[in-house]
């Protein structure tokens, strides 16, 4: 039986960290890959608040910036224009200065 592919979307460490609770749920046991993933997830991640930062920076409305951009920063949390810039730069996108500090507003408001 072959796994067939449906759809694609990017996931948020977070919503990774929750979908292992489900599988561990379901399955009883996670997998040698699954476990060192869920260790390395408590570890270094922290999910409070992170969906919400999500429709935060979608409501903005930036041009040009996709699911993928908005979960890579909901990830890694920047703090300065030039750490968002450094994390956008491994993608072909240009987003203005003015909406660069707009995201990290948004990032600082949410992130308190």
């Amino acid at each position: 039986m072959a796994i067939e592919i449906i759809s694609e979307r990017p996931i948020s460490i977070s919503e990774l960290k929750q979908e292992l609770e489900t599988i561990k749920k379901r399955d009883k046991e996670l997998n040698f890959r699954a476990l060192r993933t869920e260790e390395y997830l408590q570890h270094f991640t922290e999910s409070k608040g992170q969906a919400e930062l999500h429709k935060k920076l979608e409501s903005l409305s930036i041009p040009r910036l996709k699911d993928i951009h908005i979960v890579k920063i909901v990830d890694i949390l920047p703090k300065t224009v030039d750490e968002l810039k450094t994390i956008l730069q491994g993608y072909t996108i240009t987003v203005n200065n003015e909406n660069l500090k707009k995201i990290i507003e948004t990032v600082n408001k949410a992130t308190g």
